[in-house]
């Protein structure tokens, strides 16, 4: 995107399931990587659909990553040559994660966030809104609307082909098996 100098920030990438976000993460990452800057990747340890330790898009591409469990972990990592932090599912770690990604942007440090900023209940999502507030530059994909074609920005939970009702947990990682991409007017939560 930008050359750092002096001032690190924060940019995310957001939108709901099948959109890219995973997918345009890696591939800043690897533009950072061309640029001969120094990558830190993290990703929450409980996100292991795809693989336990790299950060995988849906359509296959990956970037090497460090699983942790809790966003502290990620300063205990960094060093003084890291140009640029990538963090994938953001949505999933603690709220402390807002804190520590100012920090390091504070100190200079190009910050790629890429995370759900919903959840299937269509509500506000982890840390995902207080960080889009904070960040210098937010990217909200879309997906397709698998029922309709249009463009989708909602990820529909689907427990046994029906849709979760809305006390379901929020957590549940998984893919294809449970989630699609829905428009407004296609998502809807089980109400019986």
């Amino acid at each position: 995107m930008y050359k750092i100098t002096k001032s690190g920030w924060l940019e995310i990438i957001t939108g709901p399931m099948y959109c890219g976000k995973s997918e345009e993460l890696i591939r800043r990452l690897n533009r950072v990587k061309i640029a001969k800057q120094k990558v830190r990747v993290f990703k929450p340890v409980l996100d292991d659909r795809y693989s336990k330790k790299d950060v995988v898009s849906h359509s296959g591409n990956s970037i090497e990553a460090v699983p942790v469990d809790h966003p502290e972990e990620i300063l205990k990592r960094i060093d003084k040559t890291v140009d640029v932090v990538g963090i994938d599912e953001a949505q999933f770690f603690h709220s402390d994660l807002v804190a520590i990604c100012e920090e390091l942007a504070d100190e200079g440090i190009r910050v790629i966030l890429a995370g759900l900023d919903r959840d299937f209940r269509n509500q506000p999502f982890g840390p995902m809104p207080e960080l889009m507030a904070r960040a210098e530059y937010v990217d909200k994909l879309h997906a397709i609307c698998i029922q309709c074609g249009e463009p989708a920005s909602r990820t529909q939970r689907l427990i046994n082909g029906q849709p979760a009702r809305a006390d379901d947990p929020v957590i549940l990682v998984g893919a294809a098996e449970v989630y699609e991409a829905r428009c407004r007017s296609c998502h809807s939560l089980r109400t019986d």
